[in-house]
């Protein structure tokens, strides 16, 4: 089996639980550390020339993270491609489960064994907080209905403000955001790279929490160990004076 992965979650959990198998991936996908792979182009405008070259015998791809357009340009092109979309832990896992014992797992790896315990019975903040959570500026976007991230906060105390929203990615503006009355903001470093001196500063008074992104928003291997990690970031939030 040769596999390309366009989407850096998968990269990930294909490369730790079947060394050998990943023969290409994105210029986004970090982990694991040292990943040795033809790189491809990014999510969004990966070079097809390149992927087709490895002569992969599937592309996995993410409805978020990639076009239509790429993989039906891989279909058309007679490559097999697999497209993931959980919107919540638990389907989370079981896609990563399906997919690795189709690549030929002869059982779940320890580290999804070990996410589907922490997610069991993950930490809480007590009493839960409304939050707004940016994932973007200029413009800002956040999170709203339907998300895998915001399914992620939920089992952890938060309540997002946008939950109820039509749209999956609100834009409303700054005023509306404080008008929302959070009681917490959310501010993870990726997609947009929010830090202690880039996003509190618009919240004067509201308690921000700067969140590692990988853990909110990737689905494999960093799993295991997200719901520890981001209940501690929770509970550090950092105030901008009002």
């Amino acid at each position: 089996m040769r596999v390309v992965s366009l989407v850096p979650s998968l990269t990930e959990a294909v490369a730790v639980t079947l060394p050998g198998v990943l023969v290409g991936a994105t210029d986004w996908c970090t982990h694991p550390p040292g990943l040795d792979v033809p790189r491809v182009g990014g999510t969004k405008y990966p070079d097809l020339e390149r992927v087709l070259a490895l002569r992969p015998d599937l592309v996995l791809l993410n409805v978020e993270e990639n076009r239509r357009v790429d993989a039906d340009a891989l279909t058309a092109a007679g490559v097999p491609v697999r497209v993931t979309y959980p919107r919540t832990v638990p389907e989370a896992l079981a896609e990563l489960a399906d997919l690795l014992a189709a690549l030929g797992a002869a059982e779940e790896p320890a580290w999804l064994r070990t996410a589907r315990r922490a997610w069991a019975d993950p930490p809480r903040l007590t009493p839960a907080r409304r939050a707004v959570v940016p994932v973007w500026r200029r413009p800002w976007v956040v999170l709203g209905s339907d998300t895998f991230a915001g399914d992620v906060l939920r089992r952890l105390g938060v309540r997002n403000a946008y939950d109820g929203h039509p749209e999956r990615y609100p834009r409303p503006d700054l005023a509306a955001l404080r008008e929302a009355g959070p009681e917490l903001v959310v501010l993870p470093d990726e997609p947009y790279r929010f830090t202690a001196t880039d996003g509190p500063e618009a919240f004067p008074g509201t308690p921000c929490a700067l969140l590692s992104g990988r853990h909110l928003t990737w689905y494999g291997p960093s799993l295991a160990e997200a719901p520890a990690v981001l209940a501690d970031q929770l509970a550090r939030p950092v105030t901008h004076p009002a």
